[in-house]
């Protein structure tokens, strides 16, 4: 449910398609990171053959509806100023904008069509996934999210940017939700330069590995209840939340922070209280808790659901 709803909303809100179109890409990046999770586990000579051929057809797909929209662009053109406002026509453009020597090629289009496919999906419909389970898991913490909503919102009306922007209690449960289980459990930069970090000298080239999930579980940080569901203790913002103010990292940080993280936050929000607004949820007798890593960050056995009409 969840990952239909993130590919819906991102095909419409970057590329203005409904999903179906696009379809395709989505069921064979899902299959491509099962195969790379596989990969993973045999030897290093055999992962380029292990998963060449399903990024051929990532890209064969890609490739051929950039160039639908291509020629679609090139025929607005001729005869107006007006066309398509989404970001791959954003991308597009700029493959005639910039001078030789930095142009934006397709195949940098077709890379960063991968990368939000990919991350904006799964992301996404981790952090429903999970905040989910955990409201499920926590009926308290839902009734106190969906009394919240009702006074803002409304019992049926759709919330609007203005209501969302008033719904602490569910910001502070998001955050609490990405904290215990964010989609990406690590994070890997290199060093451009020679770098002094502390008492440590990074070499340029350097290749550091950060680890978000023991980050956002270290009890030094968060307290001796890091590993509990506790959204209270975001109820001072996410800078005041544990002992250091970059404790808080489920998007990253600084210069490589998601671009994508707004739009994952709104949508989450935005469908954690339209469902609060509507149903109350409890865990089914066939749930085990069980998150493992398949790239990203996913309970092993699905999230089997209840769900009561309100």
């Amino acid at each position: 449910m969840f990952s239909t709803l993130s590919e819906d909303v991102i095909t419409r809100i970057v590329f203005r398609l409904g999903f179906t179109r696009w379809k395709a890409i989505f069921e064979l990046q899902a299959q491509q990171m099962v195969y790379a999770t596989e990969a993973s586990k045999v030897l290093a000579c055999k992962r380029i053959e292990y998963l060449g051929d399903w990024i051929k057809r990532v890209r064969k797909s890609l490739m051929k509806l950039i160039e639908e929209r291509r020629k679609i662009s090139t025929h607005h053109q001729v005869l107006s100023e007006e066309c398509p406002n989404d970001l791959l026509e954003v991308m597009i453009k700029a493959t005639h904008e910039y001078t030789n020597s930095s142009n934006i090629t397709v195949n940098d289009i077709v890379e960063e069509c991968k990368t939000i496919f990919f991350a904006g999906k799964h992301t996404t419909s981790n952090l429903l996934t999970w905040t989910t389970i955990l409201l499920a898991m926590h009926p308290q913490w839902q009734e106190l999210a969906r009394e919240e909503v009702l006074r803002v919102c409304g019992a049926r009306d759709p919330p609007s940017k203005d209501h969302l922007s008033k719904l602490k209690t569910l910001g502070m449960i998001l955050n609490e939700s990405v904290r215990l289980y964010p989609p990406a459990v690590a994070a890997i930069r290199r060093a451009k330069t020679d770098t002094q970090l502390g008492d440590f000298t990074i070499p340029r080239g350097t290749e550091l590995l950060i680890p978000i999930i023991a980050i956002h579980h270290d009890q030094t940080l968060w307290g001796e209840d890091a590993n509990e569901f506790n959204p209270a203790r975001f109820g001072r913002g996410v800078a005041q939340a544990a002992k250091h103010p970059m404790a808080f990292m489920p998007f990253g940080l600084g210069a490589r922070r998601c671009v994508g993280q707004n739009l994952a936050v709104l949508q989450a929000k935005l469908a954690i209280a339209m469902i609060l607004q509507r149903f109350s949820f409890d865990l089914s007798p066939s749930y085990q808790h069980a998150p493992t890593i398949l790239m990203l960050l996913c309970p092993q056995y699905g999230a089997p659901i209840i769900f009561q009409k309100l």
